[in-house]
């Protein structure tokens, strides 16, 4: 086993995020005349975003994607990690590539020279704090197997998986190749599932590869109802303890519960004066947990970690933090 420098390599969408505030009346005329899904998410092409981002109210723009998100607030925490994923050689791009670098994330990722644009995400959040999702992955989506720097994965002590990448068979070839790198390196795997109907799309090779290739597990709630076809999420959280060897399950206001070795940690969730918008909780959550994982803290304490870290997000606008996570070890001990 190696003796690695990083606690986490990521591989994921690199999409720069449009966040916006709406009220429930423009989802629900959305739903009407393009189907598109509250509180979830829903791909769209680069006419439709075009179209969607000309019909949005003023917003914040700034880089995202899930994993990107995850890596900025474990960077946040003080932990050393890397990015893998595809953005174009244009403008959107080199801003994405400046901003986790500018955060000390190793990014090296070879840009798309010719085809699709930096893929980006249209967030639009109702009153009651719900963001709806619609996502033009672009770039993103042209991340192949070829891309996986195995050196990289091997210097991590975890590399760290976004379900929202899984829309293609090449992307899906990416995460068992970074997967095999991983575990050739002597190091673990973690996969999160980043939504239900993408759950839905993939629930036969999402099981493979968790069955396969996964060491921790995260997913919301109805994420993991989801991959195991069940109404109770007690019966689909005893069926993900028989498949990997760490499942850390959010449920929001409800806490989290981690599942280990037949045991289960319960976390509550951290106080938060005014929730304002969901964007990047579960991101936030991983980037705690993760952090307190790579130190080799208990469960319990990644946990909480993870807890503190999703309640800063809610707590503004945009899903990465906006103040810093480096007493967070010390509030949560």
């Amino acid at each position: 086993m190696s003796n690695p420098s990083l606690g986490v390599v990521a591989v994921g969408n690199a999409l720069v995020d449009v966040l916006t505030q709406v009220d429930d009346e423009f989802i629900e005329n959305q739903h009407k005349e393009n189907g598109m899904e509250r509180g979830a998410m829903t791909l769209i092409d680069e006419l439709r975003a075009v179209e969607l981002y000309a019909q949005m109210p003023e917003g914040v723009e700034s880089s995202g994607g899930s994993a990107g998100n995850t890596m900025a607030g474990f960077a946040s925490f003080g932990g050393n990690g890397g990015f893998i994923g595809k953005v174009a050689d244009d403008q959107l791009g080199k801003i994405f590539q400046h901003d986790l670098r500018s955060m000390g994330i190793t990014f090296d990722t070879q840009p798309l020279a010719l085809g699709a644009k930096t893929g980006r995400c249209l967030i639009l959040v109702t009153p009651d704090a719900q963001r709806t999702m619609n996502t033009f992955l672009g770039a993103s989506v042209e991340l192949t197997a070829t891309d996986i720097d195995e050196d990289l994965i091997a210097d991590a002590q975890v590399t760290y998986l976004e379900g929202y990448l899984f829309d293609k068979d090449t992307a899906k070839q990416a995460f068992i190749a970074a997967a095999e790198a991983a575990h050739n390196a002597g190091h673990r795997v973690a996969l999160t599932l980043s939504d239900p109907f993408c759950v839905d799309r993939h629930r036969s090779d999402f099981l493979k590869l968790v069955e396969s290739h996964v060491d921790i597990l995260f997913a919301n709630e109805e994420e993991i109802k989801s991959l195991f076809m069940q109404d109770d999420f007690d019966d689909a959280k005893s069926a993900i303890s028989e498949h990997v060897e760490i499942a850390a399950l959010t449920r929001g206001p409800k806490g989290s519960v981690i599942v280990s070795e037949g045991q289960d940690i319960h976390i509550e969730a951290a106080k938060v004066d005014k929730v304002v918008d969901t964007t990047g909780a579960g991101d936030q959550f991983a980037a705690g947990f993760l952090y307190g994982f790579t130190q080799g803290e208990t469960l319990e304490l990644c946990g909480r970690l993870g807890s503190l870290a999703a309640a800063e997000v809610i707590s503004h606008m945009g899903p990465r933090p906006q103040a810093s996570y480096k007493d967070f070890l010390s509030k949560a001990a």
